[in-house]
């Protein structure tokens, strides 16, 4: 995983973790970036230091930043997960079939790109959401 600093055109700075330096640029590529402020999907990356361990020791991961933590907790009262049935659920409430409501979950690369394809508004969240079980 890699962190990087972005930055969309109209100048909002925000971090967001990727799997790889091809995955950013991939998503870029499809529009399926998007700014945490605005919604601008032209993004690019800012300059940034490298975060480089000089130990060996093994150590802990970094805490979430509190913005980070406040904006999983909101997203997580205010929106229903869905899990892997997100695409179903996104497409259904583009089109009318079901009542529109905040919701979250999963997709794939290929559904996402679908769904962004197809006009239906999605944005990839900047951390892992806590599993929903019931």
């Amino acid at each position: 995983m890699i962190r990087f600093t972005l930055k969309c055109d109209q100048d909002h700075a925000f971090e967001s973790w990727f799997q790889s330096g091809a995955a950013f640029d991939k998503l870029v590529a499809a529009n399926m970036l998007a700014c945490t402020s605005c919604g601008s999907t032209n993004v690019s990356k800012s300059i940034m230091a490298p975060a480089v361990s000089t130990s060996t020791e093994v150590t802990a991961p970094r805490p979430q930043q509190p913005d980070l933590q406040d904006l999983r907790k909101k997203v997580e009262e205010t929106s229903d997960y869905v899990g892997d049935a997100f695409p179903a659920e996104a497409r259904a409430m583009h089109d009318g079939t079901k009542p529109e409501r905040p919701i979250y979950g999963q997709a794939n690369l290929a559904e996402a790109k679908k769904l962004v394809d197809d006009g239906i508004p999605v944005m990839p969240l900047p951390f892992i959401p806590t599993k929903k079980t019931n």
